[in-house]
């Protein structure tokens, strides 16, 4: 792994949806061992940027993630990324199904996930035949935290990674987060910015689809 190298590349991406202009001829790199607090208003393009690095958008501009295209070669890119969205998805697959479908596309044992459950007070045992979409918002997340924590990823993107976690889970997820591979590249949107100041060296902030402050910070 280079030293610095840039994980994610951005050379004027623009994306709208109808007329409405989301992301706007934005650029900028994002590198090994930054970790970034994406901060901004709602509507500010966080979420679209974070899709379009995912591959689940088309766009204008040229984008790079790990080398590759988001879109073309999005099945390489997300073996390489760990994310944890804003709103889990309506995932109709039981638990059991989704832990062996992680562990068979990340080659991660079950067991790593399933103790990462545990720590954020996850008894994930007693909820396997249950399908994922019935389970509540805070065993979402924690199932997904310990999804994206427990691969080891190149890439870390948590959107809003905090949201229905209890003071014990949060407190666990941030540690884990803290200690994390060094050359991870980790990006957090969040809207409190104080929960994440400890976390991050660059504090990256988007309004109305454009960055309009990207600094460096001691932690």
């Amino acid at each position: 792994m280079i030293e610095n190298a840039t994980f994610i590349k951005i050379e004027n991406l623009s994306k709208s949806f109808k007329k409405h202009e989301v992301i706007k001829n934005l650029s900028v790199g994002f590198h090994a061992k930054d970790r970034i607090a994406l901060i901004g208003q709602n509507g500010a393009g966080k979420t679209t940027l974070i899709r379009c690095i995912l591959g689940q958008y088309n766009y204008e501009g040229n984008l790079e993630v790990l080398g590759l295209n988001p879109r073309n070669d999005r099945r390489e890119v997300l073996k390489r990324i760990g994310f944890v969205p804003q709103t889990p998805p309506p995932i109709k697959m039981t638990v059991k199904e989704l832990l062996h479908f992680f562990e068979s596309i990340t080659h991660t044992p079950t067991d790593t996930f399933v103790g990462l459950c545990h720590e954020m007070g996850l008894m994930i045992e007693e909820n396997l035949s249950k399908p994922f979409f019935k389970l509540s918002g805070g065993m979402k997340q924690k199932l997904l935290i310990s999804f994206a924590l427990g691969r080891k990823p190149d890439i870390l993107l948590l959107d809003e990674p905090s949201a229905n976690l209890d003071p014990q889970a949060r407190t666990i997820l941030f540690n884990h987060l803290k200690n994390f591979s060094a050359n991870t590249l980790m990006i957090l949107s969040s809207h409190r910015m104080d929960e994440i100041a400890g976390l991050v060296n660059r504090v990256v902030e988007m309004d109305l689809g454009e960055i309009v402050l990207d600094k460096q910070i001691n932690i």
